[in-house]
Order: structure tokens, then sequence, then C-alpha cells
């Protein structure tokens, strides 16, 4: 049985451990069976995207730091194979930062590459995650933590199917 998850991660600002959103999808056996969002606080107050995603200090400023929420968001990983992210080395980089900032150790499951897995299994280009769903027929709230982490594992499940 395979089972991963994919994880989205929204930034408050230019720094990796600056995640103010988490969306986490986990599959096993190639079937959604657990949705989970969480919002940040970041370590700063500084927000210089909240036109992409939205999302204000005001949003999170009671919200756990990543720290706080981690005991939470590592149970989501129990017996998985891989994590997955479309453009992982974004998404592995929040991760690994935030788990550094807390003195966390990082996680040990491998990283799939949703954008490679789309070049590889369908040669699609380009493969921004928008133009990815659609050619798939997956339906996307870009820039929405656990949208993008639905339509991440939506992605490695069709390719499996492929």
């Amino acid at each position: 049985m395979t089972t991963f998850v994919a994880l989205d991660f929204e930034t408050a600002d230019n720094a990796r451990d600056s995640a103010c959103s988490v969306g986490l999808i986990r599959v096993e056996n190639y079937q959604i069976v657990q949705r989970a969002h969480y919002l940040i606080r970041p370590p700063r107050s500084t927000f210089r995207f909240t036109s992409i995603h939205g999302i204000r200090w005001r949003d999170v400023a009671d919200q756990p730091s990543f720290g706080e929420l981690w005991n939470v968001f590592n149970s989501s990983l129990y017996g998985v194979e891989f994590l997955a992210a479309h453009n992982a080395s974004f998404d592995k980089g929040v991760l690994y930062a935030c788990c550094d900032t807390y003195g966390i150790p990082r996680p040990s499951q491998p990283f799939v590459c949703t954008v490679q897995l789309a070049r590889k299994t369908w040669n699609i280009r380009p493969t921004k995650l928008p133009n990815v769903c659609e050619y798939l027929g997956i339906e996307l709230d870009h820039h929405q933590a656990l949208s993008d982490a639905e339509a991440c594992a939506r992605i490695v499940i069709s390719a499996h199917r492929f």
C-alpha cells in the first residue's frame, strides 16, 4: 500500500521559515483519506505576499507557531513513504527552514516533485500548477494551501493511473 502526504506552504515573506499556512493531504492506496489546513504564526509580523494568498498578520497573530503545531503536523507524516509538492524544492525548503528555526529534526521522507512528474508523465509545458490542473481537469483555488496540496495529491494519483 502506497502512503504519502501532499503538502503546500504559503509564506509571509522572502524567508523560508515564514510559513503562514500549510495544507496537508494524506493519501493511502491512492485514495485521499485526510485533509488538514493550518494557519501558522510566522516568526515575524512582516507580510509581503498577502496579495498572492490573502493572508495577513492579523489572520495568524493568535495562531500557533510552526513549533507549536509540529506534533499535530508530524502525526500526519506517520508511516508516509514520501512527501509530494508542486515545485518541491520550495516546499521542502520551507519545511526544513521551519524545522531548523524551531530545533525540530527534519522529516526523513524523500520528496516527489509534481512539476517533474507532470513533465515526465504527460510532457506538459508549462507546468505551473494551474496548467497541470487544467490539463488533468483538477479543480484549483490557487494559492490556498489546502487546494494546492489536494491538487498535488491528485496529480500523483493521476500519474499512478496513467
